[in-house]
C-alpha cells in the first residue's frame, strides 16, 4: 500500500587499526579509514577525482517518473526549459562508478535501516536516493509517511527502510522559555541515531544565516551562553561534538557512518570566472574539466580537520569539489521561490545528487 505521504602510541595504533577492521564487518567493507582522510574509495581509485562527461543514456529519471520529488527540487516542473544540465555523469579519472539498479539496492540491504540525518541538502539528496531506487523497481511496493522533521520510506516486502531527519545542525536546539537556544556541545538525538545501520550525515547550510532566517536566538557552549559567535567556530565545534559522540556511542560492527562533505552555493560568479552573470541564474553547463577556479570550500577544510580526531570509522562523501563543477545544477529561479527568488544552494532533481548517491551506494556494496 502507498501511504503520502572516536596513552600511548602503540595503544593509538592498535585501536585505530581495530576500528578500522569493525568499519568494514558490517557491509562488507570500504576501504574507507585514511588516518588523514577518511575519503571513500573503490580499491586506489579516488572517487571524486574527475570531471562531468555528456551522456545521452541520463538522467536515470525523470520528475514524473517520481512521486516523492518536493516542488522546490522539481525544475522541469517549475519551467525551467533546458534539459542538458540532465545529462550529465561523473566520471572519475581512474575508474568506474558501477551503477547499481534499484532492485539491487533493496535485495542487498534487504532488512536495514538506513537513516540521512541534516538539513534540506539531506532532503535533496534522500529524495534522490528514493527516485533512483522507485524508478529501478516500480514494481516494489512502499509506504512513505511524514510526521514533523521525520520522513520514512518503506519497502515491507524487503523489510528496508529509508529515512530522513531534519536536523541542521547536527547538535541541540532547546527552547528555554520563549528562547531557542543553540546548544554546541548536545546531542540529544543520538539515542535514536545510534539503533541505525547506515547513517548519513550533513550540516552546513544553515551555519550562515541570520536575521529572520536563522532558528535560533542564543548560543551556548561549556555552560554560557552568547547572542552570537563566529559561525566557522561555532561549526567546527558543533562538528568535533559530533564527532565525540561518534567515537562514544557507534557500535562500527552494527553501524556504518558516512559525513556528507560540504555542498556549494553558486551565488558568486567570480568563482568561476564569469563578469557578465549576476549568479547561477541562467547557467546551462558545468564548469569544463577538474580544477574549480574558485579553489576548496572553507567549511570543507574544517569538516576535514575534525574528521583528522575521529578514531572510528567514518566514510567522507567528499563531494564538494564534483559538487563546486555543476553551477548549472541548481533550481535558480524554478524552484520554489519560482521567478521572484534564486535558489543557488539546492539542486535540482534528477541531478547532481544522483551522483552523490551512485557513489554511496557504490560504498556500500564495495567489497
Amino acid at each position: 500500500m502507498e501511504t503520502y505521504i572516536s596513552v600511548n602510541v602503540a595503544a593509538v595504533l592498535v585501536f585505530c587499526l581495530l576500528c578500522q577492521i569493525q568499519g568494514k564487518a558490517a557491509f562488507g567493507g570500504v576501504d574507507n579509514i585514511n588516518a588523514t582522510k577518511n575519503v571513500v574509495r573503490i580499491g586506489r581509485c579516488d572517487l571524486f577525482q574527475g570531471k562531468w562527461v555528456y551522456d545521452r543514456s541520463y538522467p536515470l529519471y525523470t520528475s514524473t517518473d517520481c512521486p516523492f520529488i518536493e516542488k522546490e527540487f522539481n525544475c522541469q516542473n517549475h519551467g525551467r526549459p533546458d534539459k542538458e544540465y540532465q545529462k550529465y555523469r561523473w566520471q572519475p579519472t581512474s575508474c568506474q562508478i558501477p551503477r547499481i539498479t534499484g532492485r539491487s539496492f533493496l535485495q542487498r540491504l534487504r532488512g536495514k535501516r538506513i537513516l540521512f540525518v541534516g538539513d534540506s541538502l539531506s532532503l535533496n539528496q534522500w529524495q534522490s536516493l528514493t527516485c533512483m531506487i522507485h524508478k529501478s523497481a516500480p514494481e516494489a511496493k512502499y509506504d512513505l509517511v511524514k510526521i514533523g522533521g521525520l520522513s520514512v520510506l518503506k519497502f515491507p516486502s524487503y523489510d528496508i527502510s529509508i529515512m530522513l531527519s531534519r536536523n541542521a545542525f547536527l547538535v541541540d536546539i532547546v527552547l528555554e522559555g520563549s528562547w531557542r537556544v543553540l546548544v554546541l556541545d548536545s546531542i540529544q538525538s543520538g539515542n535514536f541515531w545510534r539503533t541505525f545501520d547506515v547513517l548519513v550525515f550533513d550540516t552546513w547550510h544553515w551555519w550562515l544565516h541570520t536575521g529572520r532566517k536563522q532558528p535560533w536566538d542564543f548560543v551556548r557552549y561549556e555552560g554560557r551562553t552568547h547572542k552570537d559567535m563566529d559561525r566557522m567556530v561555532a561549526y567546527e565545534t558543533a562538528l568535533r561534538t559530533w564527532a565525540r559522540w561518534v567515537d562514544s556511542s557507534v557500535d562500527s560492527t552494527k553501524t556504518q557512518v558516512f559525513l556528507q562533505g560540504v555542498s556549494p552555493d553558486h551565488m558568486n560568479p567570480r568563482e568561476w570566472g564569469d563578469a557578465k552573470s549576476e549568479n547561477c541564474r541562467g547557467q546551462t553547463e558545468p564548469v569544463l574539466g577538474s580544477h574549480y577556479p574558485g579553489g576548496s570550500h572553507p567549511a570543507e577544510n574544517v569538516l576535514k580537520k575534525v574528521l583528522r580526531t575521529v578514531f572510528k570509522p567514518v566514510n567522507l562523501l567528499d563531494i564538494t569539489t564534483l559538487s563546486q563543477l555543476r553551477k548549472d545544477g541548481h533550481p535558480s529561479a524554478y524552484g520554489y521561490g519560482g521567478r521572484r527568488g534564486t535558489d543557488c544552494t539546492h539542486w535540482c532533481l534528477p541531478g547532481v545528487p544522483d551522483s552523490w548517491n551512485q557513489i554511496l551506494i557504490a560504498a556500500l556494496f564495495q567489497s
